[in-house]
């Protein structure tokens, strides 16, 4: 009976030590749950915040090119104004046509008129030495931003060149041949000279290039406004 008593207790002795493992498995096996879900959950709210940090770059890029979008199309629309008109008097010297000589005193005064995007802020330069490069992820984007500094670039090297020869040209040669006041042409055969017409196309020349320019930089913007949207959509975030 004895013999039978303590082979009893041995097999509960056994099945508690059964149960505590397998609780104590349990327990392990929950706090390695707990510490996972933890981890996941901090790897989450990073990457949130992080596309988040992102997608807020991407927005401030679009805001800042809408504008420049706009300050380049009022610059296009100027420069093309005066271009017209600039277009118009090289007909009349061309033609020698005297007596068109009131449209030609009040278009001349004109001549020192010049378009100026004046754009010198640098967004991938800027973004390139703070490090926030690193934050966009759309490599499309990157790329677009890049081209489109260099179009920005060029755009103030042609309107410095612009100036350039309204200062130094231009504007030294109009003031003896044409009345501020009045609008009258002193000097018609200065103005009917070919040295004179020379200087007019040679400026038609830069402000055609001017127009190429800026428009190249419109549809820049216009892609790189593309990939903003195309990018903010697969994120629903517009």
């Amino acid at each position: 009976m004895k013999l039978f008593r303590e082979l009893r207790k041995h097999q509960i002795d056994n099945r508690k030590i059964k149960k505590y493992l397998i609780y104590a498995l349990g327990e392990i096996f929950l706090v390695m749950v707990g510490i996972s879900l933890a981890f996941q959950l901090d790897n989450w709210n990073e990457t949130r915040i992080k596309k988040n940090t992102e997608i807020n770059h991407y927005r401030n890029i679009k805001s800042q090119i809408i504008d420049d979008h706009e300050l380049i199309q009022s610059q296009l629309d100027f420069n093309n104004r005066f271009m017209a008109e600039f277009k118009y008097i090289n007909s009349i010297i061309e033609t020698n046509d005297r007596s068109k000589m009131d449209t030609l005193g009040s278009i001349l005064l004109n001549l020192t008129e010049y378009s100026d995007f004046d754009r010198h802020g640098n967004i991938y330069e800027t973004m390139v030495n703070s490090g926030e490069i690193k934050i966009l992820r759309n490599h499309e984007i990157i790329e677009g931003i890049r081209e489109l500094e260099e179009r920005y670039i060029y755009v103030n090297r042609i309107e410095s060149i612009h100036y350039d020869a309204v200062m130094k040209h231009i504007a030294d040669v109009i003031i003896p041949l044409v009345s501020y006041a009045t609008g009258e042409v002193k000097q018609p055969d200065v103005v009917f000279n070919y040295k004179f017409q020379n200087l007019l196309i040679a400026l038609l020349d830069i402000m055609i290039e001017k127009d190429k320019t800026y428009r190249n930089a419109l549809i820049q913007i216009q892609e790189v406004k593309q990939l903003i949207d195309k990018e903010l959509i697969l994120n629903k975030y517009l």
